[in-house]
């Protein structure tokens, strides 16, 4: 029985950086599981989209897939859109399982790619010193989901021993460009900014700009396409393909 198929189901954007990443991103799980039939998918503003791709593995012979939704937070479009478009995906093929897993959200591995960006960024403006820091994120309607950008800033501060100030780019305060002045406000002139964005598009450009514009010292990549991000999305699919696994076969022999 061959194993169920894996779509990274991303969020899309109208910035062909995205997906690109993403494509690139995918590709990269696919090394990491050669046995794997892999495939990215997004749910708006670029192809294919996830009935596309449910429909070439359906017709390519899967009849189970996992999909795993690259979102950093549990927002809306991973308690409403990712739900809607799998459940109409699967309504359209007779006999086919589909599971969809977590989020990818803000787990420790991240950490370790956010201070790589860093490290890129640093390097590349000559910056030799750091007296705070800025941990940029989407933002949303959700507050939920501000909440777990706040504490990963939190997280990402106490380890570089640095103040940290979350901000967001869209939805709700502070932006890129208030949280960089607030720290010189307090006197401090060494800030940089991590960004939690998977891949370059319209709202990183956007805390970019900002951040530059308030006098940030340095900003760095979103995540991009890193062997930790594709553990990740390898972990989620492993729980995922468990679960289509029937309860009466795992306890088969029991």
């Amino acid at each position: 029985m061959s194993a169920p198929a894996l779509i990274a189901l991303a969020h899309g954007s109208r910035d062909p950086r995205s997906a690109r990443t993403i494509t690139a991103l995918t590709e990269m799980v696919a090394c990491l599981r050669p046995d794997l039939r892999v495939a990215p998918a997004f749910l708006d503003h670029c192809d294919p989209n996830l009935d596309a791709v449910v429909d070439r593995l359906v017709a390519e012979g899967h009849s189970e897939i996992v999909v795993v939704p690259l979102l950093l937070t549990e927002a809306y479009h991973a308690k409403y859109d990712v739900p809607a478009v799998v459940a109409a995906a699967a309504t359209r093929h007779e006999g086919l399982r589909i599971q969809t897993t977590d989020v990818l959200g803000i787990e420790g591995a991240l950490f370790r790619v956010l201070d790589t960006r860093l490290r890129e960024a640093l390097k590349e403006r000559r910056v030799r010193e750091l007296d705070a820091l800025v941990l940029a994120g989407a933002g949303s309607t959700d507050p939920v989901a501000n909440a777990a950008i706040a504490r990963a800033a939190r997280a990402w501060g106490a380890h570089h021993k640095l103040p940290t100030i979350a901000a967001f780019a869209s939805s709700v305060p502070p932006a890129a460009g208030e949280a960089v002045r607030a720290h010189r406000a307090d006197g401090r002139r060494h800030i940089a900014v991590g960004m939690l964005f998977l891949a370059p598009g319209l709202l990183p450009d956007r805390v970019r700009e900002l951040a530059l514009e308030a006098g940030a010292v340095a900003v760095a990549e979103p995540l991009g396409v890193d062997e930790e991000i594709a553990s990740i999305i390898l972990a989620r699919y492993a729980v995922g393909a468990v679960d289509l696994v029937p309860l009466d076969a795992l306890f088969a022999g029991v």
